[in-house]
């Protein structure tokens, strides 16, 4: 990979051509760096040379950015974003009283099963602040200004510290007020008479072996409800308002509580863990080791506890 110093030799040529790219004025942007503007232009001409193209069109109205220069401050912006908050983050953590770690997870994974548990978690970590970088969909690469969180990553993956936090098990939930008006799901029929709650970013052709014949849009009957966020999905079968597929990692409490409850007997085991994950580009802290198996114990009393229903089912792969 070519290193960076040498595609941008001067990085003052990069920070002032965000800040011109951003204000839309050389003379704005001698203002932030306390120079002229004619100091700012020679910059930007020097930057513009060192990468072999033009950034800006300069007319009697002002500036604007070339196609080059549009696709370059994006990703600019975007990069300097993150290293500025990572640099907050960082600061704001040395001048606090306490530890603060922060936690990439779900919203519906906090909503349905960490939220219950954070007066255990203060009880046991009184000496600890959290922040919370909630996603609200299916869940990708793990940004690295943060301390810990839930994703699923293979054995061979050197980026992270990993700790096996729950096995990939799906399977078809309601509440048992909705199991007592429609009935078991069949998956082998129409879906007529049922509701189900899809997350948008699921492609049903993946789910397919989960839902079975039900999930065939084409000839199925049941009304389909699609959602961008998880957690308004088992909210909405909490509420009783259809089927959603129930990932173990994030129903078990409610699983326990018996508020949601198997819509059928099929289960996919994936074979697949959800690991707690640390990125190695910073330092492990001890405090988020400790954090991370005491997650892990939490969850694994649930999936202890929940073997005879896990038993019970029929499981596919």
């Amino acid at each position: 990979m070519v290193a960076l110093s040498k595609l941008i030799p001067s990085a003052r040529g990069l920070f002032v051509f965000e800040a011109a790219a951003r204000t839309g004025s050389f003379t704005v942007t001698g203002g932030e760096f306390n120079v002229t503007q004619p100091s700012v232009s020679r910059t930007i001409a020097q930057f513009e040379a060192e990468l072999g193209m033009r950034l800006f069109d300069r007319g009697p109205t002002g500036l604007t950015l070339t196609d080059d220069g549009r696709v370059l401050y994006a990703s600019v912006r975007e990069g300097l974003s993150q290293i500025r908050d990572t640099i907050l983050i960082i600061q704001d953590q040395k001048k606090a009283s306490k530890p603060l770690v922060t936690l990439s997870l779900s919203s519906s994974f906090v909503t349905h099963w960490l939220v219950s548990r954070l007066g255990a978690f203060n009880a046991t970590f009184p000496n600890v602040d959290l922040r919370f970088d909630l996603i609200a969909g299916v869940m990708r690469g793990m940004p690295d200004n943060v301390d810990l969180g839930t994703r699923i990553v293979g054995d061979d993956d050197t980026q992270y510290h990993r700790w096996d936090f729950s096995p990939e098990i799906i399977l078809p939930v309601c509440s048992p007020s909705y199991l007592r008006a429609h009935g078991k799901l069949d998956h082998d029929g129409d879906g007529d008479g049922h509701v189900f709650l899809h997350l948008t970013d699921h492609r049903l052709q993946q789910w397919a072996d989960v839902w079975g014949n039900v999930a065939n849009r084409k000839t199925a009957k049941g009304t389909w409800l699609e959602f961008s966020d998880y957690a308004v999905i088992l909210q909405a079968a909490l509420n009783g308002e259809g089927v959603a597929l129930g990932w173990l990692s994030v129903t078990s409490t409610a699983l326990l509580k018996g508020i949601l409850v198997p819509a059928s007997d099929r289960l996919i085991n994936t074979g697949r863990h959800h690991r707690l994950i640390a990125p190695r580009s910073r330092p492990l802290r001890p405090v988020v080791a400790e954090i991370a198996n005491w997650l892990r114990s939490q969850m694994m009393e649930d999936v202890d506890a929940l073997q005879p229903l896990l038993q019970s089912a029929v499981t596919h792969n």
